[in-house]
C-alpha cells in the first residue's frame, strides 16, 4: 500500500472515524428531526406537507452544492473546503434552532443542506487520494462501518431531545455538532491533494469537465446503480412517521425499531465489503450484494401480501437489504471514482449530487408511496429492478479501463 507523505502516523480507523463523522452530518440533518416534524407543524403552524418540504429545502441545495465541493477541492485542496463547510453547517444549525416560522425554517434548511455536502464529497476523494487496490476498498469499508451508526442513533438522539426540551433542541444539537466536526477537521484532516495535482477553476476547463463525467455512460450507470439501490431504502427513512407511527403503531420514542437493525446490517455490510475485499473481485462482491437485496424485497413483498404490517416481520426484511446496499457501497463508489481518476473530487460531487437529485425525488414522491406497507414494498421492489438494468448498461459499456495507482 501506498500512503500519500502528508497523512499522519495515525491508525487507518482514526482517520476512518473522522471522515465517518463529517459524512453523518447529513443523515444527521436528515433523520435528527424526523420524530419532530409533528411538533414542528403545531408549534409554526404548517400543516404536514409544508413540514415535510424542509426536507426537500434541504436536499436540493445539498445537490446543487455537492457539484461544487469537489471541484472546489479539486482547485484549492481537500481541507479548506471540510473547514468552511463545517462552519457554515453549524451556523445555519443554530438559524434553524432560533426559526420563529416555517418560512425562515426552510431558508436555514436550505443554508445547512448547501453546506452540510462538503464532508462526504471531500472525504470519499480523500480516502482515494491516500489509499489504493483493496486497500480503498477497506478503508471506505471503515468509513462505512462508522458512518452505519448515524442513522441508528440520530433519530433516537432526535426523539429524546423533542420530547425532553422540544424540537429546537434537535437544531442545537446539529449546531454543536458541526462545530466538533470543524474543531476536529481543523486539529487532525491531513490535506491529501499536493499543490502539482491541483485542478483549476476556470469556466471553460470547469464546464467541459463536467459534461465529460455527467455524460460517460459507464459513471453515470454505477452512480445511478448506488442511488437507485440507496432509494429503495431511502423510502423508508422519509417515511418513517408514517411508517412507523401510524402503519406499526410505534411512539415517537421508538424510531430505533427501523434505524437500529438497518444500522446493524450497514455495519455487517461494510465489515463484509472489507473482509472480501482481497477475496472477491468488485464484480462478484456487487452480484452477491445484489442477490442478498433481492431476497430481502422478496421477503417483504410476500409478507405485505398477505398479512397485516406487524413486528418484527415488516422490519426484519429490511436488515437484509441493508446489508446488501452496505456491502455493494464501497466497490460501486470505488469503481466511479477510478474512471476519473485526476478529476476525483469532482466525479465524488457528480456521484453526490445525482444520488441527492434522486433522494430528494424520493421525499416528494413518497407521499405517493407511503399509503400503506405494501406499496412501500412495491416501492422498493421497483428501485432495486431498476439498479439492476443500472449495471447491466454498465456492463453493457465494456468493463472500466484499469488505472494505476497514482504516483507523487
Amino acid at each position: 500500500m501506498s500512503l500519500h507523505p502528508s497523512l499522519p502516523r495515525k491508525s487507518h480507523r482514526g482517520l476512518a472515524a473522522l471522515l465517518a463523522a463529517l459524512a453523518s452530518v447529513g443523515p444527521f440533518s436528515i433523520d435528527a428531526y424526523l420524530p419532530s416534524m409533528k411538533e414542528i407543524g403545531r408549534t409554526l403552524a404548517a400543516d404536514p406537507l409544508t413540514v415535510q418540504q424542509t426536507l426537500t429545502a434541504y436536499m436540493l441545495p445539498f445537490a446543487i452544492m455537492s457539484l461544487w465541493h469537489g471541484a472546489i477541492s479539486d482547485a484549492l485542496g481537500r481541507r479548506r473546503v471540510v473547514l468552511w463547510g463545517s462552519a457554515l453547517f453549524a451556523l445555519a444549525s443554530v438559524g434553524c434552532a432560533l426559526a420563529k416560522n416555517i418560512n425562515m425554517l426552510l431558508l436555514f434548511r436550505a443554508l445547512q443542506g448547501m453546506s452540510a455536502g462538503a464532508g462526504v464529497v471531500v472525504g470519499r476523494a480523500v480516502v482515494r487520494d491516500l489509499f489504493h487496490g483493496p486497500e480503498a476498498q477497506r478503508v471506505m469499508s471503515q468509513v462505512a462501518l462508522t458512518f452505519a451508526l448515524a442513522p441508528a442513533l440520530a433519530p433516537v438522539v432526535g426523539g429524546w431531545l423533542e420530547v425532553q426540551y422540544g424540537w429546537r433542541a434537535v437544531f442545537v444539537f446539529l449546531a454543536l455538532f458541526g462545530f466538533s466536526c470543524w474543531a476536529l477537521s481543523h486539529a487532525l484532516l491531513p490535506e491529501s491533494l499536493p499543490f502539482e495535482r491541483r485542478q483549476p477553476l476556470r469556466p471553460g476547463f470547469l464546464l467541459s469537465s463536467y459534461f465529460h463525467v455527467l455524460t460517460s455512460r459507464r459513471f453515470v450507470s454505477l452512480t445511478a446503480a448506488i442511488t437507485l439501490t440507496f432509494s429503495g431504502f431511502f423510502i423508508y427513512v422519509t417515511s418513517a412517521p408514517v411508517f412507523l407511527m401510524q402503519h406499526l403503531g410505534i411512539p415517537a420514542t421508538g424510531f430505533l425499531w427501523l434505524f437500529g437493525p438497518s444500522s446493524c446490517g450497514m455495519i455487517i455490510g461494510a465489515w463484509l465489503s472489507g473482509r472480501v475485499a482481497d477475496r472477491w473481485s468488485a464484480r462478484k462482491t456487487i452480484v452477491c450484494s445484489f442477490c442478498i437485496m433481492a431476497a430481502a424485497t422478496a421477503a417483504q413483498l410476500g409478507f405485505h401480501l398477505f398479512f397485516a404490517p406487524a413486528l418484527p416481520w415488516s422490519i426484519a426484511p429490511l436488515f437484509l437489504y441493508v446489508l446488501g446496499m452496505s456491502l455493494s457501497f464501497p466497490a460501486l463508489t470505488l469503481l466511479a471514482l477510478d474512471i476519473f481518476p485526476k478529476q476525483r473530487g469532482m466525479a465524488s460531487s457528480c456521484q453526490t449530487f445525482i444520488q441527492t437529485v434522486g433522494s430528494a425525488l424520493n421525499a416528494v414522491l413518497i407521499p405517493f408511496a407511503w399509503g400503506s406497507a405494501l406499496s412501500l414494498a412495491v416501492t422498493q421492489a421497483v428501485l432495486l429492478s431498476l439498479a439492476a438494468v443500472a449495471l447491466l448498461i454498465h456492463h453493457w459499456s465494456g468493463l472500466p479501463r484499469t488505472v494505476e495507482p497514482d504516483t507523487d
